[in-house]
């Protein structure tokens, strides 16, 4: 009984001491809700955009360390003319506990391609939910 005590005791010390040395984070930073708006405030959530609309991503982000980093990948999935799943943009944003405002909008003089989009949502790196919408 006294060298499982040990033995376990040792794989714990050395459980710790690799959390230490590979400087592991735990966090408990979660995604409760993100949504496509017409809107930077969030108040007209939608997933069909007019040519000439910004499209605006809102993510709620919690629980969340303040250098907890959300990125935003733009995506054109299916548009004439493009190759199907070409990135438009990637923007990445710090913060800790907020609602996050991601925008992507084209040239003035420039309207959207029709067709199916995407912005896909990353937390810490990890990809965490995708957001559909469509320029009809």
């Amino acid at each position: 009984m006294k060298t499982r005590t040990i033995a376990l005791f040792s794989i714990l010390a050395l459980i710790a001491l690799f959390m230490v040395a590979c400087d592991f984070s735990f966090s408990t930073a979660n995604i409760p809700n993100a949504f496509m708006s017409a809107d930077p405030d969030g108040a007209q959530p939608t997933t069909a955009y007019d040519q000439d609309d910004v499209f605006y991503a809102i993510v709620e982000l919690a629980n969340a360390p303040d250098e907890t980093t959300v990125t935003a990948v733009w995506i054109a999935v299916d548009i004439d003319g493009t190759d199907p799943n070409t990135t438009l943009d990637e923007v990445v944003a710090t913060s800790g506990d907020a609602v996050l405002t991601f925008d992507l909008a084209n040239s003035p003089d420039l309207l959207w391609p029709l067709g199916q989009y995407r912005v896909d949502i990353y937390l810490n790196d990890q990809r965490n939910t995708s957001l559909d919408f469509e320029v009809k």
